[in-house]
């Protein structure tokens, strides 16, 4: 049975103001490897929401450098896995954070993913909302680290913005429920 679980808006942005000009140890760093960005935009939204994804190649996930999917830190594919593209949802079963295309400026939280965009259309860079002021969007990075940047100061061509609307988790109530008639385990 799949959980709704609420997106902690202030845990991923107290996540990202805390390591957006550091590294958390726990993660290596992509960056001079490709880029950091979507890693560290990942490593906030699990603050957010505290759910990965283990499906092989179409999960959302990070145990160690190799051991990883490529939604984790990939520009594409974290959109693809957030907005619940067709294959990865048959294959995921929708657990983990999810999210949709904010349409309107009424629609933008702390919290929500940003991605750029080049002139060819190719996104390349991932961002996560730390703020706003009267008349712009802040944001954190990594790999061209920033804190509380306004969106304004980037260079690109167009941008989409993710609304992060929660996460899915799938708790299995029969198992706990024959675990715990037959005395052979609680949940943990």
């Amino acid at each position: 049975m799949l959980i709704e679980l609420p997106y902690n808006r202030n845990r991923a942005v107290e996540y990202a103001k805390k390591w957006a000009l550091s590294r958390n140890p726990l993660f290596i760093d992509f960056t001079g490897q490709g880029g950091n960005c979507t890693n560290f935009v990942s490593q906030c939204m699990f603050a957010g929401c505290g759910v990965m994804n283990y499906t092989p190649t179409f999960g959302w996930y990070y145990r160690s450098a190799t051991d990883r999917a490529p939604a984790w830190s990939g520009v594409d594919e974290l959109y693809r896995f957030l907005t619940g593209n067709p294959d990865f949802v048959a294959v995921n079963g929708g657990v983990g954070p999810y999210a949709s295309d904010a349409r309107t400026t009424r629609q933008i939280e702390l919290g929500d993913v940003v991605q750029l965009a080049n002139e060819e259309g190719a996104f390349y860079h991932t961002l996560i909302i730390s703020g706003f002021t009267d008349n712009d969007i802040l944001v954190c990075a990594q790999s061209d680290d920033a804190l509380d940047r306004p969106l304004s100061t980037y260079n690109f061509a167009s941008l989409r913005i993710l609304h992060v609307e929660g996460a899915r988790l799938n708790y299995d109530t029969e198992t706990t429920f024959l675990n715990l008639l037959n005395g052979t385990s609680l949940p943990s």
